[in-house]
């Protein structure tokens, strides 16, 4: 986390306490989908909840340690160029995912590393009074508005801002590729930059104290069994746990199932 400085623990707990958290639900996701376990195991709204506010927690910490980062320009691009493999991989797989987690974090990532010394320029104690409000307007935004164009490429950007298309028609549409004319734009792990993006910056505020060492000493000094190393290796996690859950229900579909 720290630069030639022990890491923080509590951050990487609650990093893998999040990713340990995403991979059950994408767990019984398959379950549902594959072997015919109620739905309700997968989304309900206790379970709903619970996956946006650790997936905002999973996007805040990003944004602090991107104050721990030496470039985030780099950082940013090698997780878009993982991204981008993932979209390709998850296509075949029949579960597109065109802007997922991943997805998310890399553009901010990105964005934060070209734009990092105009979002310095608002004062450290007007910064939440900025992204707080941003959050809840986007979000806002996002549930009041609904935009309606025929260009694909204009329905594509809004799609990735934070509006895709409704509309599924047939099961066919799930593996249309974006640049076909008939692409709805439906994705199995989505996460649009509005308000996304603002959660992040959020976190890249909160980094600046937690660098600086401004909180408690407990913050710094306490440690977490097992949660920290699966927070250590959450890219990794991420790359691999689909695949390897997918190959688990498949496989015991073909041996229990059949």
């Amino acid at each position: 986390m720290e630069e030639n400085k022990k890491r923080i623990e509590i951050i990487d707990g609650l990093r893998g306490l999040a990713v340990v958290l995403m991979v059950i639900h994408h767990l019984l996701y398959n379950l549902a989908a594959f072997l015919g376990a109620p739905w309700w195991l997968f989304t309900n709204p206790l379970f709903d909840l619970l996956h946006y506010l650790f997936a905002g927690l999973f996007i805040f910490l990003s944004g602090v340690s991107s104050r721990f980062s030496r470039s985030n320009s780099r950082r940013g691009l090698i997780v878009i160029v993982i991204a981008i493999i993932i979209s390709i991989v998850t296509y075949f797989m029949g579960m597109p995912i065109w802007f997922g987690i991943l997805h998310l974090l890399g553009f901010s990532m990105l964005f934060f590393g070209l734009t990092g010394r105009l979002w310095s320029l608002i004062p450290r104690k007007a910064a939440p009074c900025v992204f707080i409000p941003l959050i809840v307007i986007s979000s806002l935004a996002r549930a009041q508005l609904s935009p309606v164009t025929d260009s694909l490429w204009v329905r594509n950007v809004l799609a990735i801002l934070g509006w895709p298309r409704a509309e599924i028609h047939s099961a066919v549409d799930l593996a249309l590729l974006p640049w076909n004319p008939g692409f709805v734009f439906v994705s199995y792990d989505y996460f649009p930059l509005l308000p996304w993006v603002f959660v992040f910056l959020l976190g890249t505020w909160a980094g600046i104290y937690i660098r600086e060492r401004k909180l408690p000493g407990w913050f710094y000094d306490a440690t977490f069994p097992v949660f920290p190393k699966v927070g250590r290796k959450a890219l990794i996690i991420y790359i691999l746990h689909q695949p390897v859950l997918y190959g688990l229900v498949m496989g015991i579909q073909l041996l229990f199932f059949k």
